[in-house]
């Protein structure tokens, strides 16, 4: 008999060690990421075809303390490597682990092969060549601090490679995962198996091979213990005899009916081969269908539902997968009463909008990646089904986030009847109203802008992130909102124009309507949108002013006051921003609004070195400088308190004499200099509270906004 260490992943090793058991194996001894026993020949052999949990099995020949490269050569080059395979053979070293001396595993499987390879030619034998490809068999060393082990893997590509699948869906499952989520979830082998998104059917395939007692490994071409001296063919010639025999009376006796859906034609396609391969097709039903729309089937008595839902890493995909999970788990109290169900997700705030208790949870890995996976029994139903299949949650409305939807709901009802008679189709309809949900939501159109604004240090972030869960899922329900069309940002105290930065490169855009104006917005790709809606009232009040003026914007942005004063009737505009990119939208803003010509000049520069050398006269300008300003491209540092008197002294000289200045900024509580406006010969009306629009009511200092003339 020959020691073995069998090799899973963490969180499956007493699992593991159970199924060896059953496979013969006395006193398994589970460790980290794997299961050491002993074994004989006929005992390995039918562990690696019959395992459904194991990713390879190794035969191990050493185990020695490693502190350094010569500990590791002597220890590898003292077996008698001949005794276990010839030279003839292609070998390649799976090094894993460093220590102190040994930092680098390619370092560490290079010495590996040269003891090994030094054993055979000191004894005059023909030396192994290595192979990464195609190698006859695997050296396996583990190196954790100073402690190794050395062995043969048994297996050659992992055993979860079971054969039958040659693609998979965007996400798949490893079959060995998949397989110890069938027999973690529950499910009685003759009962019925529903996956609602069952990808390329994995799950499923899974566990029907388990039901039919199918051996796992039964389709696989080539095994490394083949190629070892003491490779008994006779008897795995049996034994795999045994398992064919046993797979094509096993699909036979199976009750169980599996029915897997998925809403991509593409992936169900991929199910159905796969599970031709794995000759089980017979026994799952595959149908395109909506996980938030699934029906019971009429023989699902007692059944259980098997999932591994989404659950995109990207921040974009939340308000969906917020979406998905409420729905699917209103879908299945109200469709599968009586039912069991077992659902695997990385995110447990996903699993919360479920609204089921679990009445068992295992934490398991996907590859790197920590996961959950949760039993529930479906005993309750909440809501009927409505007559489109869709789950009705309307009653179950008030229980998320109460506080929060009602006052949205309030917000809406009067702020859209007034954005409504003001023609706007893009306005905030919530700003941090209630400081445990602290967030800003905008609508434009038919979209939702959810701004996540950063939580105090004294937050948990579990608990601001279960928060931010239940706003999404409450914005949904509350605004009818179709969760694609739901965009999640992060805001944090910005700095110059740090708030104009890049997020994505979606470039996805679209136009709305602000007091007759078309502008053209970008939900996704940047923080903020091309528009800010605070100015709504200034940009239009700037296009009240423009008739038969020289119009000049500056820090000009994507130009959309621009846009309000050429449509206003100005005479002439001129746009200044350092953003090329800015520049461009500022034009495209233009075009859309049949505003092109010689009269409109775009100027790419620094507003305040642009300033200090421009001379001609406008009638009417407009500034919103940043309230502080360090960009790579300016000379210095721009702060609009401490440097507002500086910027009018500019604007004055290039300001005609019944001229008017729009100076605005977003300091809070900035002070105008009265006195030293006085003495460089302006005056100054701060018209803030006239330019606060209704749905910015609740922000005050939001901007202020200046109207500015010679005295």
């Amino acid at each position: 008999m020959h020691q073995y260490l069998a090799v899973t992943s963490n969180g499956l090793e007493n699992l593991l060690a159970d199924e060896l058991a059953k496979l013969g194996i006395e006193n398994p001894k589970p460790v980290q990421a794997g299961v050491k026993f002993k074994a004989s020949l006929e005992q390995v052999y039918r562990c690696c075809l019959w395992s459904r949990l194991a990713s390879r099995f190794v035969r191990v020949l050493s185990e020695f303390r490693c502190q350094d490269d010569m500990d590791l050569y002597l220890s590898v080059n003292a077996i008698n490597w001949p005794n276990h395979f010839h030279g003839s053979k292609k070998i390649v070293v799976d090094f894993n682990g460093t220590n102190r001396e040994i930092r680098n595993s390619q370092y560490g499987a290079m010495k590996v092969k040269d003891a090994i390879v030094d054993s055979f030619e000191k004894k005059n034998l023909p030396r192994p060549s290595i192979s990464k490809d195609q190698p006859d068999l695997r050296i396996h060393v583990r190196l954790h601090r100073d402690n190794a082990i050395l062995g043969i893997d048994m297996v050659g590509s992992g055993l979860h490679q079971r054969g039958y699948r040659t693609e998979s869906g965007r996400a798949p499952l490893r079959e060995t995962l998949a397989s110890a989520i069938v027999q973690r979830s529950g499910w009685e082998h003759d009962k019925p198996l529903l996956d609602p998104m069952c990808g390329s059917g994995t799950l499923l395939i899974e566990a029907a091979m388990l039901a039919a007692n199918m051996a796992p490994g039964v389709m696989r071409k080539y095994w490394s213990f083949e190629a070892l001296e003491d490779f008994d063919a006779e008897m795995w010639a049996e034994i795999k005899s045994e398992a064919s025999v046993q797979a094509r009376r096993g699909i036979k006796k199976v009750s169980a009916r599996f029915y897997g859906f998925d809403n991509d034609t593409r992936v169900l396609k991929t199910a159905r081969d796969n599970a031709r391969r794995a000759g089980v097709e017979s026994l799952i039903t595959f149908e395109k269908g909506d996980a938030a729309l699934v029906k019971r089937p009429a023989d699902f008595e007692n059944g259980t539902i098997i999932c591994n839902p989404p659950y995109g890493e990207r921040l974009g995909t939340h308000p969906g997968l917020i979406a998905l999970y409420t729905a699917f788990g209103a879908q299945m109290k109200a469709e599968f009463g009586g039912c069991n169900a077992s659902i695997f997700s990385s995110s447990d705030d996903l699993l919360s909008c479920l609204r089921m208790r679990a009445d068992k949870q295992y934490k398991l890995n996907n590859g790197a990646l920590p996961c959950h996976q949760k039993n529930y029994s479906i005993t309750e139903r909440v809501g009927e089904a409505s007559s489109d299949g869709a789950a009705d949650n309307s009653k179950n409305a008030s229980s998320i986030a109460p506080d929060f939807a009602n006052r949205l709901k309030k917000n809406i009802g009067k702020i859209g009847k007034w954005a409504k008679k003001e023609q706007l189709d893009c306005y905030r309809i919530y700003d941090a109203d209630l400081p445990e949900y602290n967030v800003a939501i905008d609508i434009y159109l038919d979209h939702l802008v959810i701004q996540e604004y950063a939580a105090p240090k004294n937050i948990p972030p579990e608990k601001a992130k279960r928060r931010l869960t239940d706003i999404i899922r409450a914005a949904i329900d509350v605004t009818g909102t179709d969760a694609n069309k739901v965009i999640l940002k992060t805001r944090e105290k910005q700095k110059g124009r740090s708030q104009y930065e890049k997020l994505s490169q979606q470039s996805d855009t679209m136009n709305v309507n602000e007091y007759g104006v078309k502008l053209i917005v970008n939900l996704h790709d940047y923080l903020d949108t091309g528009l800010f809606l605070d100015h709504k009232i200034t940009r239009r009040k700037i296009g009240e002013l423009s008739q038969g003026k020289k119009f000049l914007n500056l820090f000009a942005y994507t130009g959309s006051a621009t846009v309000h004063a050429a449509v206003g009737g100005a005479q002439s505009t001129t746009t200044v921003d350092m953003s090329k990119t800015y520049l461009e939208w500022a034009k495209e803003n233009m075009a859309l609004n049949g505003q092109v010509g010689r009269q409109h000049q775009y100027i790419q520069a620094d507003c305040l070195q642009w300033l200090d050398n421009a001379s001609e006269q406008y009638d009417l300008i407009f500034i919103d400088p940043p309230t502080f300003s360090n960009s790579k491209r300016m000379e210095q540092t721009f702060d609009v308190q401490r440097d507002h008197i500086q910027l009018m002294k500019n604007l004055k000289r290039l300001l005609a004499q019944q001229g008017t200045i729009v100076f605005s900024n977003n300091k809070r509580h900035f002070k105008m200099d009265m006195d030293a406006m006085a003495e460089l010969g302006l005056k100054a009306q701060n018209i803030s509270h006239q330019t606060l629009p209704l749905d910015f009511g609740r922000n005050k200092h939001i901007h202020n906004c200046w109207i500015v003339s010679h005295a």
